[in-house]
Order: C-alpha cells, then sequence, then structure tokens
C-alpha cells in the first residue's frame, strides 16, 4: 500500500533512451511551466549515448521553484519504454501524472491548464491536449504541420470503440489514482504502448478528454519511436 498522493502536486515523468540531443530542451520546458508544484521524474533507460551526461550536467547547481524537485533514475539496464514508463509511474507522488516525451517540450502553461481542466471536471480521469508537430530544415528552419488524427468530446469513446487512436501520448496528464487502480501499461506490446493505456483506461470506466489548446510540441526526426505511425496516421 502506498503513501497518499500529494493534493495538487504533479510528477512529470520523462522517459529517456539515446535522446541526448534533445533531453535538455525537453528539460528545460518543465523547468518553464507555470504550474506549480511539479516533481521532475526523469527515468533513464539504460543509454548508451551521452544522454546520461547531459541530464546530470542539466541537474547540476539547479535551484529549484518552491515546492518543486527533480529525481534522476538511471536504469542499470534497458527494460524499454512501457518498464521505464510503470518505474516512473510508481515513484510518483503527486494527485497528478504528466507525461513527457524527451525528445519533445511543452508549453509553459501545459500543466496549469490541463490541471485546471481537472479541478473543474472531476468526472474527467485523464486529458490529452492539441499539439504541434514540428521539424528543423536544412537551413535551420522550424516547419510545423498540424495533426489530422485528434478526437474531442464525445468522439473519444467513438474513436477507441473502433479501435483507433485520437490522443498523443505525449500530453497526457492524469490524476494519480488512475495509476494505482489499475498500473501502468503493459510490457508486453512493442510499439503501441500509448494505445494500449488509453484502451485500458477506458476499459477501467475512466472518462478522458482532449483539450482543444496547443499545449505540446512534437519534434519530427529519424530516430522517432512512433515515426512508423507518424507517417502511416498523419499524426503522432
Amino acid at each position: 500500500m502506498r503513501y497518499p498522493r500529494v493534493s495538487g502536486l504533479v510528477s512529470v515523468v520523462v522517459t529517456n533512451y539515446n535522446k541526448a540531443d534533445y533531453i535538455e530542451e525537453c528539460l528545460n520546458s518543465i523547468a518553464k511551466q507555470t504550474y506549480k508544484p511539479w516533481e521532475l521524474i526523469i527515468i533513464d533507460d539504460h543509454s548508451t549515448d551521452h544522454s546520461r551526461e547531459r541530464i546530470e550536467r542539466w541537474l547540476k547547481g539547479r535551484s529549484y521553484p518552491p515546492a518543486c524537485s527533480a529525481l534522476f533514475i538511471p536504469l542499470p539496464r534497458n527494460v524499454g519504454f512501457s518498464g521505464a514508463l510503470s518505474h516512473g509511474y510508481f515513484m510518483s507522488r503527486g494527485e497528478y501524472i504528466a507525461v513527457q516525451d524527451s525528445d519533445d517540450w511543452s508549453h509553459p502553461d501545459r500543466l496549469h491548464k490541463q490541471v485546471e481542466h481537472l479541478k473543474a471536471n472531476p468526472h474527467i480521469d485523464l486529458v490529452g491536449s492539441n499539439y504541434t508537430a514540428f521539424k528543423v530544415d536544412a537551413e535551420g528552419n522550424l516547419q510545423y504541420t498540424e495533426p489530422k488524427w485528434l478526437k474531442y468530446g464525445e468522439h473519444i469513446m467513438t474513436s477507441y470503440n473502433k479501435g483507433r487512436h485520437c490522443i498523443c501520448h505525449g500530453t497526457l496528464l492524469f490524476r494519480g489514482q488512475l495509476f494505482d487502480s489499475m498500473g501502468g501499461p503493459t510490457r508486453k506490446m512493442d510499439g503501441a504502448e500509448d494505445y494500449e493505456f488509453i484502451a485500458k483506461s477506458l476499459a477501467n470506466q475512466a472518462k478522458i478528454d482532449n483539450l482543444r489548446d496547443v499545449l505540446y510540441y512534437y519534434r519530427l526526426h529519424p530516430d522517432q519511436r512512433s515515426r512508423e505511425f507518424y507517417s502511416r496516421k498523419g499524426g503522432k
């Protein structure tokens, strides 16, 4: 039996595997959140690049706003995306848990708007948001793409009933009690963990919503895990 969750605290779980080139920008976006309090839980899934050094450098000497903190857990072996996520969820203390992929970044108001939505809608257990995909062209300019696969309101349940996916995983923020009651994503899947977690949440009678605000920035690059799915669906 775990200790009671800390009221108002958002546990932001960042899992990382070989994203050294992007991890600091990701972490900076959490440090700049207007919502407080938060705790940052960084799980490195035994990276073979310079991720660990980059994370430790980012953490070294950093000061945090009142009631905010960071925890770094470098895993001794690679356990896969689902295993790393579940480890972070288990370590979380917050009333709310947020997901952040290590190659992306969040809008400064992301946590604030998502938490406020859950506070105003106590029947909602999990909320995602709209996002923008971006890439850097050969000249160093940012190119943006709007997703066309997200759904909102009552259309979310309809979509999943048809076996479709309509919520961007990196945008998730959910009540900690949802994880406490049903656990994290299964470790028996490779490449569809985000879909399975949402489907399992719905099967456990969770209520889910998506905000139309663009609160997340999804980086397009050759090494991303979901690149194949993105190219098939036109979205993340």
